[in-house]
């Protein structure tokens, strides 16, 4: 819980949220969503059907680290070494426990959750990447819509990690709204 009284400003950055941002706003539909996979797979990202292949092994269930990394690339702006060393840290078996902890059943309560952010006084940046599919720049402008002060920003070129994707652009728009 935010002490509304005490709190300077928020930032949210929509990829840290995903799981809770269907509390905020609405998701978008799996219809969407796959068409922004579309999209992406024409990028030279990585293997982009074999990105492909595994985000429907993980659909099915399939959750081992192989998998994992496979699908990663669609989370990335720039499919580099930064990108996949940040990648091995984090699909990694002692990152389990954590990824199940974090979105666990019962783990957000949607009307409390937008109760609370309407009456945040606070300034807040909600902060996207523009590639980012989970959640996808506009899931993020909903969830800023229910704050009586929010900015948005969405991060060009950025996906899921906008602060690998370009640290400097990151750390400016943070600053500029800090500031």
């Amino acid at each position: 819980m935010i002490n509304r009284t005490r709190t300077a400003s928020v930032i949210l950055v929509a990829a840290l949220l995903a799981p809770a941002l269907p509390s905020l706003a609405e998701a978008q539909s799996a219809q969407a969503y796959f068409e922004f996979l579309m999209a992406r797979r024409l990028e030279a990202n990585g293997d982009a059907a074999g990105a492909l292949a595994a985000g429907d092994k993980a659909e099915a269930g399939d959750d081992t680290v192989e998998t994992r990394r496979g699908y990663m690339p669609f989370f990335y702006g720039r499919w580099d070494a930064a990108a996949r060393a940040h990648v091995d840290a984090g699909v990694s078996e002692r990152s389990r426990p954590v990824r199940d902890g974090f979105a666990a059943a019962g783990a957000f309560n949607p009307a409390a959750t937008r109760e609370e952010a309407g009456r945040l006084a606070a300034p807040v940046l909600v902060y996207a990447g523009e590639l980012d599919t989970s959640p996808a720049p506009g899931t993020a402008a909903a969830a800023a819509r229910l704050f009586p002060d929010a900015t948005v920003t969405v991060q060009p070129g950025a996906a899921h990690f906008p602060w690998l994707d370009d640290p400097a652009f990151f750390t400016a728009a943070i600053t500029s709204f800090l500031s």
